[in-house]
């Protein structure tokens, strides 16, 4: 594994970074705040986590790398969230799943700057969640949520937009 933390960032010492028999990038950037019980463990595929400056990852967060995960800036990740850029296989019925392996990559997860994830949100693989957007707590995310949308539900459907009047999370 090769692990790049920033020195003014702070990891909790009762977070959990696994190593990675893949290689696989977990960087850290300037002052990011990741809590305890936060675990990042190396599973189902090769890609990188990449989280940027002034983001805060809350107790409980559950990051896979998988197809890879990148977190930008001053993003707000509440408790007991998973980030799962992976799928397990499940075709073949005479094999157990966990035997199957994986399913190609949907792209990985890309959260862009300034985003809030409420608490017990899940992220798919093939999510990108723009600039900005909110998405309430105990909402599954698939796929793309606009800039500055407010997004709820299983699967999150759009419910608001910030800065529109009414459009509160």
């Amino acid at each position: 594994m090769t692990l790049k933390i920033d020195p003014t960032a702070r990891i909790s010492p009762l977070a959990d970074i696994e190593d990675s028999v893949r290689g696989t990038l977990i960087q850290v950037g300037p002052r990011t705040s990741i809590d305890a019980f936060v675990k990042i463990k190396p599973a189902g595929g090769i890609g990188d986590v990449v989280i940027g400056a002034d983001c805060a990852i809350n107790s409980g967060v559950v990051i896979y790398t998988g197809n890879g995960v990148v977190i930008g800036d001053a993003v707000a990740i509440a408790a007991n969230c998973t980030l799962a850029p992976t799928n397990h296989e499940i075709a073949d019925i005479t094999r157990h799943i966990r035997l199957q392996g994986f399913q190609p990559s949907k792209g990985g997860i890309v959260i862009e700057d300034d985003v809030w994830l409420g608490s017990n949100v899940v992220v798919l693989d093939g999510a990108i969640i723009r600039k900005g957007a909110v998405i309430a707590a105990g909402s599954v995310v698939r796929g793309e949520v606009p800039a500055y949308e407010i997004h709820a539900g299983a699967p999150a459907r759009r419910i608001g937009k910030r800065g529109e009047k009414g459009g509160g999370a």
